[in-house]
């Protein structure tokens, strides 16, 4: 039978006669050099002589990522070690495609961080990794080519006692592998993720990489299925029942506060979320959701659009020179992305959550993401110094020693930013409002383009 315990050596004893009053602690915490104590052994067997491993499980967080469980197997007997990494974060509400152009032996550094449910390719040299053939893993862009050339290598003396002429086609193969590390030619590197848990790092950020390009999809019905996430199927009974139309009309949700258990976004320990419906004067009604967690005292506030999506996208642009004018009120949708043309800065429409804020709380938000984005540990100094530049100058806009122009783009038009005209109404003259068609690739990834709205009763 299979033994736990904790590597710091403490004993599971019963909880202390004031365990009412202590707050719990974060599952997850930021990576440090020091963190031993949440570390868990567990006695499993080695896959290698099925002699009895030690396997040691660390739950933490990768910065400007999310939170992971670190694994690590040791073998005393054979020598086997195994190192591996699962995602611990909830599946994202869609998923991701990334794609890196490498043009230089520097990208080969670039890190990685792909989960399970990820696929990778490279076309150049026809390499296909298909989802859940290897585990997830922090890796780099020359660490999944060295993985892929270790697997193939690894039964070639076998291979050419029994199929020559097949250990002779990849050691051919192989050597193409070899030759894409010196990057004489540039290849592209594609990841499609369906959960969502992958990531590539941006050595120029805050800036926008060129060579790096992002995108989200929605999954199918099958690739739901991959996930675990199953549809509930009409035919069997409902657990909830639904509400008469009319029996619970929308003025009785104002001013009503409504709660639900959830998760805490930065320890994962339970709490409460509080969601109210309120409205915004010029614009329309809103859903304000926040929580506090009392475990690591983490405080999110999130806004979703109670309307739908808008006939055109909308685009604010916010001259930010007086202190009055970081004291504008800002309705920052989900979809809605940010930009700094001066700071050459972009933030997309996923890196922000919705929020109802001001312009200073939102230039906040924006300079704490980007003061964590950086792997402290081991960044190197040049990436370290470029970034701290950037936070400099950062600090000289909030302190309005520099003039900037904020520009927020919301291809679904659920973004509000307040006037300080005499008529609210109105822009001033320091905010411009731009209405917008939007294009192919805007309604796409809306799911505008597949959405039926005439005859679906028939169809259904």
């Amino acid at each position: 039978m299979s033994t736990v315990s904790a590597a710091s050596g403490s004993n599971a004893t019963s909880p202390p006669e004031n365990a009412e009053n202590v707050r719990p602690e974060p599952i997850f915490r930021e990576i440090n050099a020091e963190q031993t104590d949440e570390v868990v052994e567990i006695e499993s067997a080695c896959m290698n002589c099925f002699e009895t491993g030690v396997t040691r499980l660390l739950p933490t967080k990768i910065p400007f990522f999310r939170e992971v469980v670190l694994m690590s197997f040791k073998c005393d007997h054979c020598g086997h070690i195994n190192n591996e990494m699962q995602s611990a974060s909830e599946i994202q509400k869609s998923g991701i495609r990334i794609e890196l152009q490498v043009q230089s032996v520097a990208d080969l550094n670039r890190r990685v961080v792909r989960s399970d449910n990820s696929s990778i390719s490279i076309p150049e040299v026809e390499l296909e990794i298909p989802v859940q053939s290897q585990k997830g893993e922090v890796t780099t862009v020359e660490g999944i080519i060295e993985r892929t050339i270790a697997g193939l290598s690894q039964d070639q003396e076998k291979r050419r006692i029994d199929h020559p002429e097949a250990a002779d086609s990849i050691e051919k193969y192989i050597e193409r592998l070899h030759r894409l590390k010196e990057v004489t030619t540039p290849f592209r590197l594609l990841i499609e993720d369906i959960s969502g848990n992958s990531f590539v790092e941006n050595p120029l950020a805050p800036a926008v990489d060129p060579q790096l390009k992002t995108s989200y999809f929605t999954r199918s019905q099958q690739q739901n299925e991959q996930l675990g996430l199953y549809e509930q199927n009409h035919e069997e009974q409902h657990l909830l029942k639904p509400i008469a139309e009319d029996a619970w009309p929308i003025e009785n949700l104002h001013g009503e506060v409504l709660q639900f258990p959830t998760n805490c976004p930065n320890c994962q320990a339970p709490c409460e979320t509080n969601m109210k419906l309120t409205n915004i004067p010029h614009f329309k009604e809103v859903v304000i959701m926040a929580t506090v967690c009392g475990a690591c005292g983490h405080k999110t506030n999130e806004v979703k659009s109670g309307g739908g999506v808008e006939a055109q996208g909308v685009r604010f642009r916010v001259q930010i020179v007086t202190r009055e004018d970081l004291t504008r009120d800002v309705l920052k949708s989900e979809t809605c992305s940010l930009s700094i043309p001066e700071l050459d800065l972009e933030v997309g429409p996923h890196a922000l959550c919705g929020r109802f804020t001001t312009v200073e709380g939102l230039l906040v938000a924006m300079r704490d993401q980007l003061d964590g984005t950086l792997f402290h540990d081991s960044a190197d100094e040049t990436t370290k110094q470029q970034m701290q530049r950037f936070l400099d100058t950062f600090e000289d806009v909030m302190n309005l020693k520099r003039v900037i122009t904020l520009v927020l783009e919301d291809p679904a038009g659920n973004t509000y930013v307040q006037s300080l005209s005499d008529d609210d109404a109105e822009p001033d003259d320091k905010l411009a409002v731009e209405r917008y068609d939007r294009s192919f690739e805007d309604n796409e990834d809306l799911g505008l383009n597949d959405m039926k709205t005439e005859g679906y009763e028939q169809e259904a």
